[in-house]
């Protein structure tokens, strides 16, 4: 069975790290009671759900996937671009090593796992804000004995490589190439997502079901026109 790690939504939220976007509100009530319908979405998918505490010091904590690049051999922790976002990556590694073997990545090293995007053996991943060339060399060397290939993409505007491009399945890729240079990415069928719904390249494929924000109506009529199975 599958098994998705989450944590649960930080009370302290709106002291996250902000590099994109201005800064807002956000009604914590209203982004814990979306995680909630995002972790059912996932179960309805048959996916196991470890579910981990909130970190009342760390805003940024529910976003687990950049704190840990797991892979089917061992799961790599990083050194995170953002150094108060670093201390995430403790108690998500314990978790961890119920499943995986460790490998920890080392100073000057930073990676975000918002940067890897994972196709077969093929990791991409991006050079952006928070992941550096040490980090992708790093990622590299931890993953060579295992035969995944690595490759850096180039992030333009946004802040991790897969806010701008998500692999959907059957050899595509949703993006936005106003975020990515999509030159390493052309051996693959490069979905556009529509200019009125510039962050809608940012999604989730389970199995063959690829999970996308209600609040992209005209992204998820797009994919469902192509034969995707798509859940809101």
């Amino acid at each position: 069975m599958l098994t998705a790690i989450t944590r649960q939504v930080s009370p302290s939220i709106n002291r996250c790290e902000l590099t994109f976007h201005a800064k807002e509100p956000i009604d914590v009530a209203k982004a814990i009671a979306q995680h909630e319908v995002y972790e059912e979405c996932l179960r309805v998918l048959g996916v196991r759900i470890v579910s981990l505490p909130a970190e009342p010091s760390l805003p940024d904590a529910v976003f687990v996937e950049d704190a840990a690049i797991v892979v089917d051999e061992v799961a790599v922790i990083p050194v995170m671009g953002a150094e108060s976002r670093r201390p995430e990556t403790e108690s998500l590694a314990r978790a961890l090593s119920v499943y995986r073997a460790l490998r920890f990545m080392r100073a000057p090293a930073t990676l975000d796992g918002g940067d890897v995007m994972r196709i077969g053996r093929h990791l991409f991943v991006g050079a952006s804000s928070r992941t550096n060339a040490e980090g992708i060399a790093q990622l590299r060397a931890a993953l060579a004995e295992f035969n995944y290939e690595v490759t850096a993409v180039d992030v333009k505007r946004c802040l991790h490589l897969k806010s701008g491009c998500s692999y959907v399945g059957r050899n595509s890729i949703l993006v936005n190439r106003e975020l990515v240079d999509v030159t390493r990415l052309s051996e693959f069928d490069l979905i556009d997502v529509p200019s009125s719904e510039p962050g809608a390249a940012n999604v989730l494929l389970i199995e063959d079901v690829v999970i996308v924000p209600s609040s992209f109506p005209q992204t998820i009529a797009l994919l469902e026109d192509r034969g995707f199975i798509v859940k809101e």
